[in-house]
């Protein structure tokens, strides 16, 4: 515009430059000094002209600066030393000036404010919302104007409209054309409520800078959005909104939320990163600060380079049948995603060969692309595979596939079945036929393996519709989206009801799963977000659901691992979840209670909790139901009916002890202390030892929290007599051994005159040396806590191998014998029998520890027992104890037979005879105490031991029997073998009598030579 000359002519136009040089902003103010008037246009085009500024920063510094662009900002007249002043079009008084000067929007000011720059910022839009509850009486039109009068005091004022009046209530909207300061505000409207006599809440928008990308953003990107306002909030939400919901956003698995203050800038930043984004995360992101009675909010749209999150193939056949020798069988395949406004390339493959093109029908809210793939029925040994790539707008791709079971015509495979109503068609050995078809109602799939010739269990992953929707709520939940309270307390809801079905079917066990895998997910999220006590009702009633359902039609394996992560989850959920005024929840199955004091002394289920701290919240919970579906690694052991998990919340004790009185029941044999390893998935007795308690009780102390209950010795196995008598046992076989070995070496060369007492000698003195190097390994391995796990593998190892090997050469000592009576005119060479005794004496022993050894190690599976020293047993045919029992089994047996064949052998050539039916009789008799000890028939005992009931009698007696026999099994091979045998008995008294006779010459001839001396 122009300046007018009045007196002392000076005219001044400011002119506001932005001027990037190391991320400064200058604001350069322009002196004109004419007595002539002036356009603004001329004075742009003089500036247009200038390139480069020179500028000094705060440091001093000068730098070189390119002037971008320039503009207007206001004009100033002086008519005396005072000037007036106006902003231009598109610009304002800034709220410095208006509260200062009380130049408010489009006025002029008539005041020097040129010392104030800048003095006119640009126009910004400021729309408010705001609602005003009436706290008492009604509205009226004086309210009205007192609400239009304290909002036009606000710099840029625009107007007010009252939107929505009632009764009670009032809505109204304002306009700003200027950024107002929070605390400013805020002070504001808590002087209109008390005005007014309402609670007011305001709502507003465009004073917010926001920071988001400007395009799509890559799929599984990180893409981050910002949010920055002036002066410090209170509190700040981040919203998604989507075209039929809004979620709130929380810290989650995608979303990390950030917030800082700067007082330097008098600032507030909130920004949100999201993690991997997939199409779910396409929307509309809206940031709210809010202080006091104001909400601040901004809103900014996300797009995403999308690919379909889930992929799904459909094949009909099931299973590709070429035992016809057909050269190919056609398989139709149908792709499935969900329908979206997104446009991919799409694309078939098959064995990884790209084919042709796709394109879709709708089909409601899917879109389907349909394909039929010629499998070739020529063998390979790579799985016929088809897969389907969606490419999008970034030429990112993603892919699905699936492998078509193929039965060759050479090939061991299952027959068509059916199962369940479902039916199977015919597979390969070691294919698994997926069907991705389930009942009505009912989302997922069924699979099912084919081993050998034989069908397994069909495995069920088919919910229902209702808990889908749930399992899907838990995992935008853990991601972060819709993770508040409320959404929580819809879950668990959900959980509780959809776990209410009583229905008993393999689909009933994919509904416990997933009701595990949801605890599981909402015990994940309790870590990030903070859930309150509102949930627990429903999260025990859920879980205490479950416990009522069958968990049949899955395998043991599978059981172990859902009864794991539900007790796992149960306990986390239970720690995390934040208690106020709640002192427990009671279910069925499940019993939870909460204790605040120092002293806490509690009942759950009927056991007895008691724990001393000093601060913190104690939070027990007790399960029934679920102790028979956990792993038990221990063998011997029963487990009770009940477990109880502890933990202490807001402690910070050095040390913690808790006593716990389990009720007795009829399995009173022996308890165990235990815990639940979660990192082991198996119970262990670590830091808990058992108490004396009164009667109908066991009592436990542990010195840590987690999951705790008992194990019942299934009978007496392990009392202090049986401990005694083995102790006592072993000692006497091995000194009796060392006796054996002794007396035959003394009498060797005497009784060892013929190849078959060489064959007999030379067996026993090796079932001697291995036995008595067993006992003194298993004698080693007594304390196995105190031992290594260095030395307990070794121990081990050694008394795998030299029992074996005593066995083995107890089966070459009964083969020989059994040889000897059938084929009397064909005595056995001497070279032969140690050729083949030293194979399988020696060579095979090694052989079979060895493989066994290297076997586990390779697959992963345990080898030996720690808290044992010896092998693994977990159930019929799994476990390396099999390594031992099927030789040992066989080799027994197999002396057994020999034994019958002697007796059948005595008995045959009886003459029938009273006299000789004595003999006979006798005769048999010998055999069966001779050579029961040397042939280890005393070892069926231990086999019977399995099949017997533990609470009966005779399992008593067979158990002492056991353990007497085996024991004391040196001292019997000592008396069998040394002093029954004539010749041994006979050369051995020789030798102590040779020996007797030599002392008493020695005795005699010193006596001579004392008398002669005398004389």
């Amino acid at each position: 515009m122009c300046c007018r000359v009045f007196l002392v002519l000076i005219g001044a136009v400011c002119i506001c430059h932005q001027v990037n040089a190391s991320g400064d902003v200058y604001v350069a103010e322009l002196m004109i000094e004419s007595n002539i008037t002036i356009e603004f246009p001329t004075i742009q085009s003089v500036l247009d002209s200038i390139t480069d500024v020179q500028v000094t920063n705060s440091e001093g510094r000068s730098h070189t600066v390119t002037l971008t662009n320039s503009d207007l900002v206001a004009e100033c007249q002086f008519t005396s030393d005072m000037p007036s002043c106006g902003c231009a079009d598109g610009y304002t008084w800034t709220n410095h000036i208006c509260e200062t000067f009380e130049c408010c929007g489009p006025t002029i000011c008539q005041t020097d404010v040129l010392q104030s720059v800048p003095f006119c910022i640009p126009k910004e839009k400021v729309n408010i919302k705001g609602s005003a509850e009436f706290i008492q009486g009604t509205w009226i039109a004086e309210k009205t104007e007192r609400l239009n009068s304290v909002f036009s005091t606000l710099n840029g004022f625009e107007y007010i409209n009252v939107t929505s009046e009632s009764d009670t209530s009032i809505e109204f909207e304002v306009l700003l054309s200027v950024k107002f300061e929070t605390p400013y505000f805020n002070d504001l409207m808590i002087a209109l409520e008390a005005n007014v006599e309402a609670a007011i809440l305001i709502n507003t928008a465009g004073t917010i800078s926001m920071e988001s990308p400007e395009t799509a953003v890559c799929y599984l990107s990180s893409p981050v959005l910002k949010c920055t306002i002036e002066g410090p909030t209170e509190k700040v939400v981040w919203n998604m909104i989507t075209e039929f919901s809004s979620f709130e956003l929380n810290t989650g698995s995608v979303v990390k939320l950030e917030q800082s203050f700067s007082a330097e800038n008098d600032t507030s930043c909130a920004s949100v990163t999201l993690q991997d984004v997939t199409g779910i995360w396409e929307g509309t992101y809206q940031c709210s600060f809010t202080s006091g009675l104001v909400t601040q909010a901004a809103q900014t749209t996300l797009l995403v380079a999308l690919l379909p999150d889930e992929i799904t193939l459909r094949i009909d056949p099931l299973s590709v049948d070429c035992t016809l020798s057909p050269d190919s069988v056609p398989v139709d395949v149908a792709v499935s995603i969900l329908n979206s406004k997104a446009s991919y390339e799409v694309w078939w493959s098959y064995m990884d060969v790209p084919m042709s093109n796709l394109f879709n029908q709708s089909d409601g809210d899917l879109l389907v692309y349909a394909f039929t793939v010629p499998v070739s029925c020529k063998k390979t040994t790579d799985p016929k595979t088809v897969s389907v790539t969606f490419q999008n707008t970034k030429g990112q791709q993603k892919s699905e596939h699936v492998s078509i079971p193929v039965v060759y015509a050479d090939s061991i495979f299952c027959n068509d079945d059916v199962e369940y109503g479902e039916f199977w068609p015919k597979a390969s050995d070691g294919d698994t036929v997926v069907n991705k078809s389930c009942p009505v109602g009912r989302v997922g799939f069924k699979s099912r393996t084919c081993d050998g010739t034989a069908w397994g269990l069909v495995f069920s992953q088919c919910i229902t519709i209702e808990l889908d929707k749930v399992s899907d709520a838990a995992d935008s939940f853990l991601k972060g989206l819709g993770a508040t309270q409320e959404v929580a307390l819809v879950i668990f809801e959900g959980l509780r009801s959809s776990s209410t079905s009583d229905s008993d079917s393999v689909d009933a066990t994919a509904d416990i799963s997933a009701s595990i895998d949801v605890l599981n997910v909402m015990a994940r999220a309790s870590e990030l977000v903070v859930l309150q006590e509102d949930v627990l009702d429903d999260m025990v009633g859920a879980a205490s659901n479950m416990l009522n359902k069958s968990w049949d039609y899955v395998n043991d394996s599978t059981i172990q691992t859902m009864s794991s992560n539900y007790l796992v989850s149960l306990e986390d959920l239970v720690k995390n979840i934040r208690i106020n005024k709640s002192n427990g929840i009671n279910s069925q199955n499940v019993d939870l209670k909460f204790c605040s004091s120092r002293h806490c002394n509690m009942s759950l289920f009927g056991i007895s909790v008691n724990l001393q701290k000093t601060t913190g919240i104690l939070k027990a919970v007790a399960v029934r139901n679920l102790m028979d579906k956990l792993r038990n690694n221990f063998a011997n052991r029963l487990p009770v009916d009940l477990l109880i998990s502890a933990t202490l919340a807001g402690n910070k004790d050095s040390s913690i002890g808790i006593r716990m009185d389990f009720p007795r029941d009829n399995r009173s044999n022996k308890p165990l202390c235990v815990f639940w390893d979660t990192t082991n998935e198996e119970w262990s007795g670590a830091g808990c030892v058992v108490r004396p308690s009164h009667d109908g009780f066991m009592g436990c102390e542990c010195n840590h929290l987690t999951s705790f209950s008992i194990l019942m010795a299934k009978s007496d196995i392990s009392n202090d007599s049986l401990d005694i008598i083995t102790n006592v046992g072993l000692a006497v076989s091995i000194c009796s051994l060392v006796a054996f070995l002794v007396i035959e070496w003394l009498v060797w060369s005497a009784v060892v005159k013929s190849n078959l007492s060489y064959f007999r000698h030379t067996a026993l003195v090796n079932i001697a040396v291995f036995l008595l190097l067993a006992d003194s390994s298993f004698l080693a391995s007594s304390s196995p806590e105190s031992l290594s796990d260095n030395w307990c593998l070794a121990l081990t190892v050694s008394k795998h191998l030299f029992f074996l090997a005593m066995f083995s050469w107890m089966l070459c000592l009964s083969v020989m014998l059994v040889h000897q009576l059938i084929f009397v005119f064909t005595p056995l060479r001497k070279r032969v029998f140690m050729f083949l005794s030293s194979v399988i004496g020696y060579v095979c022993p090694i052989l079979m520890v060895g493989s066994s050894y290297v076997y586990c190690k390779y697959t992963n599976r345990p080898y030996y027992n720690s808290k044992t020293c010896w092998l693994v047993f977990k159930r019929l045919l799994d476990g390396s104890i099999h390594a031992f029992l099927l030789p040992v089994g066989s080799i027994t047996l197999t002396n057994l037979f020999s034994i019958v064949v002697v007796i059948v052998t005595l008995v045959r050539t009886s003459d029938g005879s009273k006299s000789e039916d004595k003999e006979t009789a006798k005769s048999i008799l010998k055999v069966v105490v001779f050579l029961t000890p040397v042939f280890g028939l005393t070892w069926l005992i231990g086999f019977g031991l399995l099949l017997l009931d533990e609470d009966s009698t005779l399992f008593i007696i067979a158990n002492y029997s056991f353990t007497i026999f085996n024991s004391f099994q040196g001292l019997l091979i000592l008396l069998t073998g040394c002093f029954a045998e004539p010749k041994v008995r006979d050369e051995l008294f020789k030798i102590i009598r040779r020996k007797s006779r030599r002392k008493g010459d020695s005795s005699a001839n010193s006596t001579s030579t004392t008398n002669t001396a005398v004389k």
